[in-house]
């Protein structure tokens, strides 16, 4: 597994994610409904690792028909990966494009909701997107190679960002607590 890097705030990220918008949009008119950069490079200002994530939203019953066109340029389907509303696909060989996360989520899905959230509040609170970017640097060093404990270390703050966004959200940590 290669180590998590969280690299600064790159201002070509939103060109990288159009370009693979572009891509997205052209087997998928008439089934997407929009095409959202999500996460962290989604943020200018806040350091992230360089992965582009791309929510692609849909109306439930297109679910088939967004698969079946995206298998068409290789992406193909892995499931929800733990993580409800929010359907997971990967690809190879696409050296042309940045490296990137594709999910497809139903427009009504709570998952979706708390990127949208998490990225507009993000893109306008600037002491909590230094206190997000200052989170993610320490616990890549802690966990360079543990992504579940990254992960974990930064719910906290995420947490407490979607209670100020108004979502209420309760975390199941691995030891099985709730935070």
């Amino acid at each position: 597994m290669k180590p998590i890097t969280i690299t600064p705030y790159n201002p070509a990220w939103p060109g990288e994610f159009n370009k693979i918008k572009t891509e997205l949009t052209q087997v998928l008119q008439g089934v997407a409904l929009a095409i959202e950069h999500v996460g962290s490079t989604a943020v200018p200002g806040l350091s992230a690792k360089p992965i582009i994530d791309i929510d692609i939203i849909i109306e439930t019953e297109n679910f088939s028909a967004t698969a079946a066109r995206l298998a068409t340029i290789g992406y193909h389907h892995v499931g929800d990966l733990g993580i409800t509303g929010r359907e997971a696909f990967k690809y190879e060989g696409k050296p042309h494009l940045m490296e990137h996360h594709l999910y497809v989520c139903e427009k009504n899905s709570p998952e979706l909701n708390r990127h949208i959230s998490l990225r507009d509040f993000l893109r306008t609170n600037e002491t909590y997107r230094n206190k997000y970017s200052q989170i993610k640097i320490e616990m890549a060093k802690k966990f360079p190679h543990d992504i579940d404990s990254y992960i974990e270390g930064k719910q906290p703050l995420i947490l407490k960002i979607y209670q100020l966004c108004g979502l209420d959200i309760t975390y199941k940590a691995k030891d099985g607590s709730k935070i």
